[in-house]
Order: C-alpha cells, then sequence, then structure tokens
C-alpha cells in the first residue's frame, strides 16, 4: 500500500517512498557536480555544495516545476571565470577571500534581476524557442555531461589515461553501474535502479578494498567537503558606481544563462512528465534561491537537467523529492562527508553517462529528411555551440535569431498579387501572403506604376501590414502612383494601419463589414 501525502501542492499526491528514495539518488549525484563546478573558478568544494544545497531546497518549495533539481551549474560557474579575471585587473593583489565577496554580490544582483524577470512575467518568452533549437539545445547539453566525464579516467593531477588494471577497474565498474541502471526497471521499479547501482558498486569496492579513483580523489589536496550549516555572509563591499559597474555585466549574465538554462530544462521535463509548470514562477524562484545562496556562501546556479533526469527517471513528481536532496546534501557536508569521500566515482560516471545516454534526443535524427533544411541547420548548430562553447545562453539565442531570419526568408518569399482589369477599366491587385520587412522589395516588383491605367485598387482582403516597413512600403507606392498622376485604392486595411499611413484619406475604401482588426506591430512601439 502506497503512502500519499500532499506536501506544498494540493492537487498532487506525493509517492514518500519513490520521492524519498529519488531524492537520496540526486544528493549523491549533486556532490561531484557540485565540487567540480565550484573548482572551475577555484572556489572550494563547499562554495558549490552550499550552492546546491540553498538551489535545491528554495526551488524545489517555491519552484514552477515540482520534480526539477536546481544547484551549482557549469554555465554559471564560467561566468565567474571572467568577473575573477577582472577583479584582477582592476585591483592587482586582490585576496581571494574578497574576490568572494564580489562573487556573493554579483549572485545576489542576479538573483534581484530574475525575481524582476518573473514579476514583469517575461517567463512566456521561452515559448519563442523553436523545437530545432530544443532539440540541440537538449543534445549539446547531453555532449557536455557525456564529455565531462572522461577526467575521471585520467591519472590524477595530469592529462594522461589511466593504464592496465586502473583503467580496467574503472571502466568495468562504470560498465557494470549501467548495466544495473539499465537492467533492474526490467525486473522492478520499487526502488529506483541508480540508487541500487551506486550501493553495489560502493559495496563492491569498500568491501574488498578495491583501490580506485573515489570523490575525495576529485578535490585538491587538503579540501573537503566536511563542514556546518551554511554560514551567513554579508558581501563586505563598498557599492561605489566602480564596483557596480564591475558586477552588473557579470550579474546579468548569470541572471539571464541561469534563466534561459532553467526554463529550458523546464519545458524538457514538462514533455517528459505531461504536465505544465510555471516558468513565471520558476523564475521568480530561482532568484529568491540565488539571493538566499549569496547570503549563504554559496556561489549560486540554476536547474540542472542532468539532475533533474535522475529525478523524473526514478519516478519523482511532486517537490519532496528535491527537499529530500537539499537536506541529504546537507546531511552529508555535516555528519556524512567521511562516507561520501570515499564513494567510487565510477558509480557517480556511470550514472551521469546513463543521463547523458536518456538525454540525448536519438529520434531527431530520424527527422532529418522530414525537417527544412533551415531546421536542421539550426538543430545541428546550436548543439555544436552548446557542446563546444557550453555558452548555452549565446547557443539558444544564436539558435533563435537564426529560425527567425529562416521564417521571415520563406514568409517574404510567399506574398504575391493577383492582378486583372475589370470592365470599367480599373486595374486590380489582390495580395497574398504578409506584408512585413521582409517582403517589401518583392511587393514593391509587383506593381507597374508607369504602365498602370488612371485608377488603380490595391486590396488587402487576404493579407495583413505586419509592421512599420510594410507601412513604410504603402507610404512609397501610393507617392509613386501620386506624382504619374494617377489615382490608387487600398482596401481592407486595419483601422491602426489606416492612421499610420500619411495620405491615408485620400486612397482608403473603407468596408466596416470587411476590415480586419488586426494590429500592426509598429503602432505598438
Amino acid at each position: 500500500m502506497k503512502k500519499y501525502f500532499n506536501l506544498f501542492d494540493f492537487k498532487q499526491k506525493v509517492d514518500y517512498k519513490t520521492e524519498i528514495l529519488s531524492g537520496l539518488t540526486v544528493a549523491l549525484a549533486l556532490v561531484p557536480e557540485a565540487i567540480a563546478f565550484a573548482l572551475i573558478p577555484g572556489f572550494s568544494p563547499l562554495t558549490g555544495l552550499y550552492a546546491a544545497f540553498v538551489l535545491a531546497l528554495v526551488t524545489s518549495i517555491l519552484g514552477g516545476r515540482p520534480g526539477m533539481i536546481s544547484g551549482a551549474t557549469g554555465a554559471v560557474a564560467v561566468v565567474f571565470v571572467g568577473l575573477i579575471l577582472e577583479l584582477k585587473r582592476n585591483f592587482p593583489g586582490i585576496e581571494p577571500e574578497t574576490i568572494l565577496h564580489y562573487v556573493f554580490a554579483t549572485v545576489i544582483l542576479a538573483g534581484v534581476m530574475q525575481i524582476i524577470a518573473g514579476l514583469l512575467r517575461l517567463g512566456k518568452f521561452i515559448r519563442l524557442v523553436p523545437h530545432p533549437v530544443m532539440f540541440g539545445f537538449v543534445n549539446g547539453l547531453a555532449i557536455i555531461i557525456f564529455m565531462a566525464q572522461f577526467p575521471n579516467f585520467y591519472q590524477k593531477g595530469t592529462n594522461e589515461l589511466l593504464t592496465g588494471a586502473s583503467f580496467y577497474m574503472m571502466l568495468g565498474l562504470t560498465l557494470l553501474t549501467m548495466v544495473i541502471i539499465w537492467g533492474l526497471p526490467k525486473l522492478t521499479k520499487a526502488v529506483p535502479s541508480s540508487l541500487v547501482a551506486i550501493i553495489v558498486v560502493s559495496a563492491i569496492v569498500l568491501g574488498f578494498g578495491i583501490d580506485t579513483l573515489t570523490v575525495a580523489d576529485t578535490m585538491k589536496e587538503g579540501q573537503t567537503i566536511n563542514g556546518g550549516f551554511p554560514p551567513i555572509s554579508i558581501p563586505q563591499i563598498a557599492f561605489t558606481l566602480e564596483n557596480i559597474k564591475i558586477i552588473l555585466p557579470y550579474a546579468a549574465i548569470v541572471a539571464g544563462v541561469g534563466l534561459i538554462e532553467s526554463l529550458l530544462t523546464l519545458n524538457i521535463i514538462d514533455e517528459i512528465t505531461d504536465t505544465r509548470g510555471s516558468g513565471n514562477k520558476e523564475c521568480v524562484a530561482q532568484g529568491t534561491a540565488n539571493i538566499l545562496s549569496g547570503f549563504l556562501s554559496g556561489m549560486g546556479g540554476c536547474a540542472m537537467i542532468g539532475q533533474s533526469l535522475i529525478n523524473t527517471s526514478s519516478g519523482a513528481r511532486a517537490r519532496l523529492s528535491g527537499i529530500t536532496a537539499a537536506i541529504m546534501l546537507l546531511v552529508f557536508i555535516m555528519f556524512g562527508s567521511s562516507l561520501i569521500e570515499k564513494l567510487p566515482m565510477a558509480a557517480l560516471v556511470g550514472l551521469m553517462f546513463m543521463v547523458a545516454i536518456g538525454t540525448f534526443e536519438w529520434a531527431s535524427f530520424k527527422t532529418f529528411r522530414k525537417m527544412p533544411n533551415s531546421d536542421v541547420i539550426v538543430m545541428v548548430l546550436v548543439t555544436l555551440i552548446t557542446a563546444i562553447t557550453h555558452n548555452l545562453a549565446v547557443a539558444v539565442l544564436l539558435g533563435v535569431v537564426i529560425s527567425a531570419l529562416a521564417y521571415s526568408w520563406e514568409n517574404a518569399k510567399r506574398i504575391r498579387a493577383r492582378k486583372y482589369v475589370d470592365d470599367n477599366g480599373v486595374k486590380h491587385y489582390e495580395i497574398f501572403g504578409p506584408l512585413f520587412f521582409g517582403s517589401t522589395t518583392l511587393f514593391n516588383e509587383k506593381f507597374d506604376v508607369q504602365g498602370d491605367p488612371e485608377e488603380v485598387i490595391i486590396d488587402f482582403k487576404e493579407s495583413r501590414v505586419a509592421d512599420m516597413s510594410g507601412i513604410e512600403a504603402l507610404n512609397k507606392l501610393t507617392e509613386r502612383y501620386q506624382k504619374v498622376g494617377k489615382k490608387i485604392h487600398l482596401r481592407h486595411l486595419s483601422k491602426d494601419c489606416i492612421r499610420l499611413l500619411e495620405n491615408a484619406d485620400d486612397i482608403i475604401d473603407v468596408n466596416v463589414l470587411e476590415d480586419p482588426t488586426y494590429k500592426v506591430v509598429a503602432n505598438k512601439l
């Protein structure tokens, strides 16, 4: 008999066992990731672990997507590398402790920006991301997750692969983890296969005293994950104009990267769980979590697609799993650090390999022949940029821009005109397709101003004027006809189009019953 309890979400039942076990699995997977991301800009492991705890807890309680996991991420960590270099250029000899205060201030400011984005309901703009961009983002992220595991096969402190028995032991334990994760669900789904795999492989390593890479080996000498509750950290920096100029751009990048990655992850989890989260609510939750992270010695972060997929694939669908992951992570830091540091990395590497395989949209290969060439190019380009640069924001934004340009190009070619002369000698142009910045040149080519009769009617019943470029094209066209002394009539234009035309009173034929009511984009500027 399953026990259910309604936690922070009164419309959803919570399966205690599934949520707690899944949360425990996620907590174990968070440890090496948080440590690795903290080391990218040179922070201590605890800086990443504190951020993971705060972000996972706050977003699980307040977020717009139950089951999604947040923590310290590589995309955010990379931003701090640039901030540190900027600080060292401006303040030669700056102390590492002072650098951390600037980082915490940046995280707090980024959190404020994210809350503002949520309150302004900007989360809805994630719907503008086309599907090929989503495919490219997911595939690129899967490649990043997969490639990030390879350093665990290197000899400590070098870029050389393990050799001999050490290599085969690491490979064998990794493959064993993957087989258990793949095969156990075929036998039973009573417990998360990922958790069982970690326990089994860890038991083999500890029980037989196998010499293999552990969590402790991934840290620098003298570092540890042993700590207490996150200490309060009020940024000790002067809020002068100079300092604000330094941290403001990086705070904006952290906020933007964090929101893009979080909202895209939210969309992916929505598709997997066949439910719908709230993007605006998630923006506010991410901002709140980052503000608290900055005040509690954390480096900030955003949603983590790998850990989110571990969570959902284990059956978690509610907030309890994320809360459990956060609490267990804190327990590891305060009481279980010595045990966690002994966990074999092979088990965690195998888990992340399976996450990468599950994340990759293999179905995207089947769509190559069915999708337009422009969509295929966008998908491949976003995948490559994401995988090579690790800059998710740039990859997604570039993908959206290229998709928009491709869409504009295709629509620009669709404008056409049906022409005929009626019994009274009046020439009619019936326009089909949208008139906007991309189609104005082709639109102007449809008209023979010199060769047309004395009276011309242009009918927009099957068209629409979409922007100010379209309005300007109409103004110039009417001027050309009027200069040669010919009379022109424009029919079926919306009221806002009529208002924006310079000589509308002389040339517009108004049909109240048929004229459209759409709004020109330019009228809102």
